[in-house]
């Protein structure tokens, strides 16, 4: 097209939808496409957006999505824009976010949105290889279907070995023999979910380790950090299933139970829906609000201390973080291992830092 023919004015089209040619809408529009010029007929391109253009700008319509006469009001751009948080891998960075932010720009130039970036947070999650650590792909033979996955152990199952597989940005490769390890985990919470002996009341260290679970898991899950998320929910059901083993008189205690489950539900919503159904609920979990924990309880009363026998550390101790001197001179002198090393000889100094280490000074 010569430049002074430009700009080239597209045609006013009453349909415009997607049809069976591929050559586009545009292909419709016979009067426009086909043209004469110095006595030969030319047809002009057609196929000029790709297929992921309306995803430069989706997040924009999605929160005005039946206005009629604007993409989106000043109103809706008002109260949902910029989006909060973008997740996406390696790929997507070129193929979506590179164009996403150029449109939104243009966007933001000619008033259409106030704010001059689409996306407040970026968070790059990373690759899952194939089992021999090299990208996925047909022609290696280490492609991973997630529906066999899904098939043999379930959707919650899956969901969760990949969350659980490392931290989100990492790049880690798939190892199908390691989510029979996330399936135990799943079985142990439904098996004390349905548990017949429910109980109210609650032992001082479950409930201990409840609020220190709740803590962590609600911080890691705003920090993204699933996988250790994961990690602490399966050291608290190891703890709780630890009543069932030691056979506990009292039976398991309702709170705890219920606040595993919720915490639980983001990974695996399956088995978190029919784990409340069995604690009695009729309504979805989904409407009850997220437990909350106390910080006094996520204190530690005591600490583990290094204890060195002049100046080298033979061995460790378990003790209140604020106890006196004569308490852990006493509770370090009887460690097996420190007897060892000072049976028989004077003690002639000792020096104490509560919550950091004990030096025992010895004559040879």
């Amino acid at each position: 097209v010569p430049e002074d023919e430009l700009p080239l004015k597209l045609p006013d089209m009453e349909r415009f939808e997607p049809g069976d040619d591929p050559q586009g809408c545009l292909a419709r529009a016979k009067h426009w496409r086909y043209f004469q010029k110095d006595g030969k007929w030319y047809a002009r391109e057609t196929n000029t957006m790709p297929q992921w253009a309306g995803s430069c700008w989706y997040y924009l319509r999605f929160i005005d999505s039946k206005n009629t006469e604007l993409p989106l009001s000043p109103e809706a751009d008002n109260d949902w824009m910029p989006v909060d948080l973008y997740v996406g891998g390696q790929e997507h960075a070129v193929l979506h976010l590179l164009y996403s932010r150029f449109w939104h720009k243009v966007l933001h130039e000619i008033g259409l949105t106030k704010s001059p970036e689409p996306f407040k947070k970026l968070v790059h999650q990373g690759m899952i290889l194939g089992s021999d650590g090299e990208k996925m792909s047909k022609s290696r033979g280490n492609v991973v279907n997630p529906d066999d996955v899904v098939d043999i152990h379930g959707a919650d199952a899956l969901r969760m070995y990949e969350m659980f597989m490392g931290p989100l940005e990492a790049t880690k490769p798939w190892q199908t023999d390691q989510v029979a390890g996330v399936v135990r985990f799943r079985d142990k919470v439904y098996s004390l979910a349905t548990n017949p002996k429910i109980v109210e009341s609650m032992p001082e260290d479950i409930e201990k380790a409840m609020h220190k679970t709740i803590k962590k898991v609600t911080g890691d899950i705003e920090n993204m950090a699933f996988n250790t998320a994961i990690s602490a929910l399966m050291v608290f059901t190891n703890s709780l299933q630890s009543l069932v083993v030691n056979n506990n008189a009292e039976g398991l205690p309702r709170e705890a139970i219920e606040s595993l489950v919720l915490m639980v539900s983001p990974f695996a919503p399956h088995l978190g829906e029919e784990c409340w159904k069995s604690l009695g609920h009729s309504e979805s979990l989904a409407y009850h609000r997220w437990p909350k924990f106390d910080p006094a309880l996520c204190e530690e009363n005591t600490v583990t201390i290094g204890v060195q026998v002049n100046g080298k550390v033979r061995g460790e101790l378990e003790i209140s973080k604020d106890a006196a001197e004569d308490e852990a001179r006493e509770a370090a002198l009887k460690l097996p291992r420190i007897a060892d090393f000072t049976a028989g000889k004077e003690v002639k100094k000792f020096i104490y830092r509560p919550g950091r280490i004990i030096n025992i000074v010895i004559g040879k």
